[in-house]
């Protein structure tokens, strides 16, 4: 089991390039951190973790400004988005950010990505929340198509353009991991088993166990070798019997969560799952 942490990055938590040096020297697999643009103040979208939105949702860096940062201060560590709001953001832009991150940490990086929930910041990027799943699918795509030929094209309903050049290409090939998060379903699971290379939900917001046979089924109706499937889970909390459950049904990755509220209860909380990562 590969465990990594995950937090918002903002300007009042511990400094990402930090806490990457602190999770390299501790034996962490991987960073996670996550993404919001803005939060417009009309908060008419309901948070799916509660009543109140947390004060970081506000104050989260960009998401591949802070993985480079990560990156220039470590060799080992997997970076990655936990999860990017891929509909909001060009895939020609979003395609060069990725492959830039990539080649600059020598094939580290991985990309978590997600449809979003909070439909007012969807709106300000000009997306209209119910096509948000065929944007995300299409972008994806077209990133393909750009970082694995010399001149990628894309014609799509959301997505197009012509054949074009586009460097540097990640270093890893074809391309980094990229693993959908998410509650998953019927939709999201055959997105998955298209273009995706695995799933990464929430622990506890969904019965993930009971989902497993329909992403099954939609891997092998893709025709693709469940060996491939790489499986993970945001948010697990640093209890062995919970992690133990996950590998046995197939998971390679827990991501546990850190305070985004200062440096020293980021500090506290990596002491406290040193037994972990030892462990695994």
């Amino acid at each position: 089991m590969r465990i990594g942490a995950l937090i918002f990055p903002t300007d009042l938590s511990i400094r990402v390039d930090r806490l990457a040096r602190e999770l390299e020297d501790r034996g962490f697999e991987s960073l996670w951190v996550t993404e919001h643009t803005h939060i417009p103040t009309s908060r008419r979208t309901p948070w799916p973790g509660g009543r109140e939105l947390p004060e970081e949702y506000k104050r989260t860096l960009d998401p591949y400004v802070a993985l480079a940062a990560a990156g220039a201060v470590t060799k080992n560590l997997v970076l990655g988005t936990g999860v990017s709001l891929v509909a909001q953001h060009h895939a020609i832009t979003l395609a060069k950010q990725v492959a830039s991150v990539d080649y600059l940490s020598d094939g580290r990086f991985a990309f978590g990505i997600g449809v979003g929930w909070n439909e007012d910041e969807m709106e300000h990027h000009g997306v209209d929340p119910a096509t948000r799943r065929r944007r995300v699918r299409e972008t994806i795509l077209a990133m393909k198509e750009l970082w694995t030929k010399e001149a990628g094209e894309f014609s799509g309903q959301h997505v197009s353009f012509s054949p074009s050049w586009s460097w540097p290409k990640p270093a890893r090939k074809p391309h980094p991991p990229i693993l959908m998060g998410g509650a998953g379903g019927p939709v999201t699971f055959r997105h998955v088993a298209e273009y995706c290379d695995g799933w990464m939900p929430i622990h506890g917001r969904r019965d993930i166990a009971e989902k497993l046979p329909l992403l099954h089924e939609a891997w092998d109706a893709a025709g693709r070798a469940r060996s491939d499937l790489d499986l993970g889970v945001f948010g697990c909390p640093g209890d062995p019997a919970t992690i133990d459950a996950y590998a046995e049904m197939g998971f390679g990755r827990c991501v546990l969560g850190l305070p985004p509220t200062s440096e020293a209860a980021a500090l506290k909380a990596l002491d406290s799952y040193a037994a972990i990562v030892e462990r695994y």
